[in-house]
């Protein structure tokens, strides 16, 4: 902050130079007026007169008032501007005087003290070279001559921090920096001591001036949305959502010439948003023709405009043929006035005034006699293209220029008409399909009322049809159970008849055997043949081939590596595959004659009821 402490220098030059000796009883008044406050001396009289101080000044404001004075030396808060001063006078510091200490200026040959760079916000002073006798109650006397002194922090090491209001006091306490300081009037070593006054950074002071920033930032961002939306235009008005009532309204105002503009803005801001669909084609095509209508409207104005301006034309080339026409006759005035006979009975001042008059109404005449020969040769040029063609050929071409213009219009006309007859075909369709729709409500209602009835029954019939199928997956069980039982029965039925037939042999046998102790050896052949048929019968059993003794060893396998049994179609598929002959009936057949190898058991429920054949060979061996 060197520079700001040579611009305090350079504002302090512009001073008064005020050169005194130590011992002038004026020299504490004179600095004390360098400083910018009134001097007054220790009882509070006025050490100068009204004159010498500020004009105007309240001679009751001192410095023991406690209210912080103004420095005139600062720029942009001085009091009254300082007296015109050359600039190559140098400051000349003088010797303060306060109550309980001197402070005495250092040699003005010296440099001036160095400072720091000043902080931003800065309020706060470093004050080093006290006395090591100064308290703080006289560093506050000699530093509350430059403003109100919010807080004082003195160290053992004869340097302390004061801290300021407001910042242009630290500008008046940089001022003290090169003094030297004397309490009393004790020549000790201990009680003077030469003032360094220079910045100090402190925290406070840092953050109240960053807040300040932030409050100066928000203004201005304040002061610009303010003036942003001060400039910003103003939004278009908003366009309505498409309706039928809203499409009949705007077709109604593009019809209207004043407010064909708005309505032109909504139709086209409606087919942009995709609002023409199928059922809405209609409306639009009715605004879109309206919108060419006014195409006609237009052209009609532009003729009405090119008539007006023709007319207006003409108006104007007829007065200034009139205005000519007086300029003529006025000219034709002047030139009777200057014959002979009549010249000569005017004075010579009436001659000169006619003599002028003539001149100028001879320059007017040709002025208007050029301007309406230009407008007329412009007419000529606008009317031809080609001043070197002949006159039939200008007729030929007039006349081409006017059927076609007459062609198009007729063109116009028709295809206006035609797109009128669309639209009215159109409406017509749409009036029809709404009566339509107001005939075919009653009808609608009555078919709807059918139909329901319809759905109705058909749902009881699909009940009943559930019902039914359940009752028929029920008989269905039974049948298969009482097959089942039926199975049982005949096998039960063989059994007894093959334990019959055994019993009947028995028989046979015992009474043979009675019979064979009269009989002779002819009857024992008989009898011994007899015997071995029966052991034959004996020895084949229930089974009659080689193929049933395969079939059994393939069904015992298979069952018996199916412990859960399994159903005829199962067995017979597996079977199939070895010997494509053997039918479902017969392995039945087979299983049914062995009842103590292959038992049948009903697995499931209901619908979910199933037959299987078990194998039970291992326990059949115990009960035969």
């Amino acid at each position: 902050m060197a520079g700001a402490a040579d611009g305090l220098r350079s504002e302090a030059a512009d001073t008064a130079h005020i050169s005194m000796s130590v011992a002038d009883p004026t020299a504490w008044a004179t600095a004390m007026n360098n400083l910018g406050i009134v001097p007054m001396g220790l009882t509070g009289q006025h050490l100068l007169s009204d004159s010498v101080c500020l004009p105007g000044f309240d001679p009751g404001l001192g410095i023991m008032t406690g209210i912080t004075p103004i420095n005139p030396m600062m720029a942009g808060i001085s009091l009254v501007p300082p007296p015109p001063v050359p600039l190559e006078l140098p400051i000349i510091k003088e010797i303060i005087h306060c109550k309980s200490c001197t402070l005495f200026p250092q040699n003005p040959n010296l440099p001036p003290p160095s400072t720091r760079e000043r902080p931003p916000g800065c309020k706060t002073v470093f004050v080093g070279g006290l006395p090591e006798n100064a308290t703080e109650e006289i560093i506050r006397e000699v530093f509350d001559q430059c403003g109100e002194i919010t807080a004082i922090r003195k160290s053992k090491k004869n340097f302390c921090h004061i801290r300021f209001t407001e910042e242009f006091m630290v500008d008046k306490a940089i001022y003290l920096s090169g003094y030297r300081m004397r309490i009393g009037s004790s020549t000790d070593k201990k009680d003077s001591g030469r003032l360094h006054v220079d910045f100090a950074q402190a925290r406070d002071d840092f953050y109240e001036w960053e807040c300040m920033q932030r409050l100066l930032a928000r203004e201005e961002r304040h002061r610009r949305k303010i003036e942003e939306e001060r400039l910003r235009p103003p939004s278009p008005p908003p366009i309505m959502h498409f309706s039928e009532h809203e499409a009949g309204l705007l077709a109604e105002k593009l019809k209207d010439d004043s407010k064909f503009t708005e309505a032109i803005a909504v139709l086209v801001t409606w087919i942009d948003r995709g609002e023409v669909n199928r059922r809405s084609a209609n409306h639009f095509y009715s605004m879109v023709q309206s919108a060419n209508s006014h195409v006609r409207r237009l052209m009609n104005e532009k003729a009405i405009h090119e008539e007006e301006m023709e007319l207006a034309k003409e108006r104007f080339r007829d007065s200034l043929s009139g205005i000519l026409t007086q300029f003529e006759q006025i000219v034709a005035v002047f030139a009777a006035a200057t014959r002979q006979r009549a010249w000569d009975h005017f004075s010579k001042a009436q001659r000169k005034n006619i003599d002028i008059w003539r001149k100028q109404c001879e320059e007017l005449r040709n002025a208007h006699s050029e301007e309406l020969m230009g407008i007329r040769r412009e007419e000529e040029m606008e009317m031809s293209e080609d001043e070197s063609e002949e006159n039939p050929n200008k007729k030929i071409k007039m006349n081409d220029s006017a059927l076609a213009a007459q062609a198009y219009a007729l063109k116009e006309e028709n295809d206006s008409l035609r797109w009128q007859l669309d639209a009215y075909r159109n409406e017509v369709e749409l009036l029809k399909q709404e009566q339509g729709k107001a005939c075919r409500t009653e009808e609608d209602h009555t078919k709807e009322h059918q139909l329901h009835f319809l759905q109705q029954t058909m749902q009881g019939m699909q009940q009943q049809l559930v019902e039914l199928q359940g009752d028929l997956q029920r008989k269905e069980s039974e049948l298969e159970h009482a097959r089942e039982e039926q199975r049982c029965m005949e096998v039960k039925l063989i059994a007894l008849k093959e334990k019959l037939l055994h019993s009947m042999e028995a028989v046979e046998t015992i009474s043979s055997e009675s019979h064979a102790q009269g009989i002779n050896g002819c009857t024992g052949q008989v009898l011994h043949r007899d015997k071995e048929k029966n052991a034959e019968k004996h020895v084949q059993g229930p089974l009659k081939s080689e193929k049933e003794a395969l079939l059994l060893g393939i069904i015992s396998t298979f069952l018996h590596v199916h412990p859960f049994g399994a159903n005829i179609e199962y067995l017979w598929s597996y079977i199939q595959r070895l010997d494509a002959k053997v039918s479902a009936s017969e392995i039945e057949t087979l299983m049914l004659r062995l009842p103590h190898m292959f038992k049948q058991e009903f697995t499931g429920v209901g619908a979910t009821l199933e037959k299987r054949w078990i194998f039970c060979g291992f326990e059949g061996i115990n009960t035969v």
